[in-house]
């Protein structure tokens, strides 16, 4: 009889008691907003902090976050420290040689931005105008390769986007080119700028996890699960403040990417 209660009870307990879900290590560079930072609590947030937390929910697994700088985030997925990393890292030939990749859920474009009121509609309308960029950028880079074309009539580097977008405020600039994720952020707080005309670049920012991860198809089933619920879009009205564009990788399911 004790053995039959015994055996019992041992059933009851397995019952009661689901299963230990898996446990995620996702690395994360935490100075980039909104993408990773660390709140007052020294708790990750932000864009991507959130897909991987809903992802965690889909796979019924815990996440837990590594501090990482931006660089050691490729050796810790190469070394299999971490199964995923996260912080705005793009897909491109090169790391696919060495890391994998899901499918991208964020077109990493460019802007051009100017204020409400401003004479400037289009990129059209900036030919003879002055232009602002972030020094170093890519965006600098795409504004000196497209200076002839357009007509700026100069190209004015920043060190600091706070800058830069207090000149376009008060009309220093006509116009600045930069990130659009940046700008679209930092539009929150200032209303009186807006984005203008968004410049496709064909970058995009997915998850990194280490070459032939056990885990790649079924993180990238619950990133195309996300895109079809609207989970994804609301994450980017949520971080940046305006809806995602219906044509982009934020709506669009996609392939899994491969050296082309």
């Amino acid at each position: 009889m004790n053995r039959i209660l015994t055996a019992a009870l041992g059933v009851l307990v397995m019952v009661a008691v689901p299963a230990r879900a898996d446990t995620l290590q996702v690395g994360a560079y935490p100075s980039n907003p909104p993408w990773e930072f660390k709140n007052e609590q020294s708790q990750f947030e932000g864009f991507e902090v959130d897909l991987v937390k809903e992802i965690g929910k889909r796979l019924g697994a815990d996440i837990e976050f590594q501090d990482l700088g931006f660089q050691a985030l490729f050796a810790a997925a190469s070394s299999g420290r971490i199964d995923m990393a996260i912080s705005t890292i793009t897909i491109t030939d090169e790391r696919l040689q060495s890391q994998a990749f899901t499918q991208g859920y964020y077109d990493s474009d460019l802007a051009l931005i100017s204020t409400q009121d401003s004479a400037v509609k289009t990129m059209g309308d900036m030919k003879g105008k002055t232009v602002g960029v972030l020094s170093s950028s890519i965006a600098e880079k795409w504004a000196n390769q497209n200076k002839d074309k357009i007509g700026f009539s100069d190209i004015r580097g920043y060190p600091e986007q706070q800058n830069l977008l207090l000149d376009v405020q008060t009309g220093r600039l006509d116009g600045a080119v930069g990130d659009i994720a940046g700008f679209q952020y930092a539009f929150q707080k200032i209303p009186s700028l807006h984005v203008l005309e968004r410049i496709a670049t064909g970058d995009r920012f997915a998850i990194m996890l280490p070459k032939n991860s056990k885990n790649l198809e079924r993180v990238n089933d619950a990133v195309t699960a996300l895109k079809e619920d609207g989970t994804l879009a609301k994450l980017h009205v949520k971080w940046l403040g305006v809806p995602a564009d219906p044509e982009t990788s934020t709506v669009k399911v996609l392939d899994l990417p491969h050296v082309k």
